[in-house]
């Protein structure tokens, strides 16, 4: 079977031209099959911010109103998407960004209302990984923005950690499946403020003694939760990584 990478990157890396360029730049020598999906909440931040759209956040997860979904539909499927797109053509990586209502290829359910109401948010419900399988068979390189579609004219906000996760999972239907989350940091550290505290490799017993003890917290709880659900799956390898490291096997592993 061969072999696909599905790389996801997301915060100041995507928004910052230095470490943009770099990353495409590394991702662009990546050999193989591949995928990229992106974030983009900055960017979406600071223009509802021009627009005099109040951006509301709970527990690090965005509130999406019908005002924030025009603003993140703008943000996430056009401007970052199609300027990833634009950079990568220009290395030779013969890129496509889709959004999930593109080819149908995810769609998601409105989040239903619970303790909170995130509005306009997605949760995954169906990956057509057949077109995509045949997209990259053809030497295309998806490159995912993190909107997915109701099948019934919606769009919906959805986290980019969950399309890279989805994405992942579906694939293995038809390659080897390494799935890569990259961020600021080397990897998941044992001691925030000591960024070489890298933890090599993590298992499930591991992660529940990590989070009793509040080492690993906050955002990375649900990224490692995605991790082992994707392993669980059958992905191959996840990899949390530092995005300028990408092609040099470092970084956390993750194993069932």
């Amino acid at each position: 079977m061969d072999k696909l990478t599905v790389i996801k990157v997301g915060g100041k890396i995507v928004e910052e031209e230095a470490t943009l360029q770099q990353l495409l730049s590394d991702f662009s020598k990546i050999e193989g099959h591949k995928v990229l999906v992106h974030g983009g909440g900055r960017s979406a931040t600071a223009l509802a911010t021009k627009l005099g759209i109040e951006s509301k956040m709970v527990n690090g997860r965005r509130i999406t109103d019908a005002e924030m979904l025009n603003v993140v539909t703008m943000v996430y499927g056009g401007l970052v998407n199609k300027s990833i797109v634009a950079r990568l053509q220009s290395m030779g990586v013969n890129a496509l960004g889709l959004t999930g209502a593109d080819l149908n290829y995810m769609r998601s359910d409105k989040r239903p209302v619970k303790e909170v109401d995130y509005g306009f948010v997605g949760d995954v419900k169906e990956v057509n990984s057949d077109l995509l399988a045949d997209l990259i068979h053809k030497g295309v390189v998806p490159v995912l923005a993190p909107v997915t579609h109701d099948k019934k004219g919606n769009m919906l906000n959805t986290n980019a950690d969950t399309i890279a996760g989805e994405a992942a999972k579906a694939l293995t239907k038809h390659f080897d499946v390494t799935l890569m989350y990259c961020f600021e940091k080397k990897g998941v550290l044992k001691d925030e403020k000591d960024d070489d505290s890298v933890i090599a490799e993590i298992t499930r017993p591991l992660f529940d003694q990590y989070v009793k003890e509040g080492i690993i917290q906050g955002g990375m709880i649900p990224k490692l939760e995605n991790s082992f659900e994707a392993i669980a799956a059958g992905v191959k390898n996840v990899i949390i990584t530092k995005a300028d490291e990408i092609g040099k096997n470092s970084g956390t592993t993750i194993h069932g």
